[in-house]
């Protein structure tokens, strides 16, 4: 079971990873100079692709907490 778990965990990681690197940046080069109050004010709702992945990523990261525990508790008995 042991085992099961951890090759879980590391698929679970290396997606995560993945998942993280693929997701577009948000920041640009006027966001630095007025201190980002146009993202904290403008914020707008992510919609197709990129929307997907942000629900991934809470998956994939709530999945890698649940696996992280289950091994956790295996360990301990």
């Amino acid at each position: 079971m042991y085992d099961i778990a951890l090759a879980f965990l590391i698929v679970v990681s290396v997606l995560l990873i993945i998942v993280v690197a693929a997701q577009p940046s948000k920041t640009n080069a006027a966001s630095s100079l007025s201190g980002g109050a146009e993202q904290l004010f403008g914020k707008q709702k992510a919609r197709g692709f990129e929307a997907f992945l942000i629900r991934l990523t809470i998956i994939l990261g709530t999945v890698f907490v649940v696996l992280t525990i289950v091994l956790e508790y295996l360990i301990n008995h």
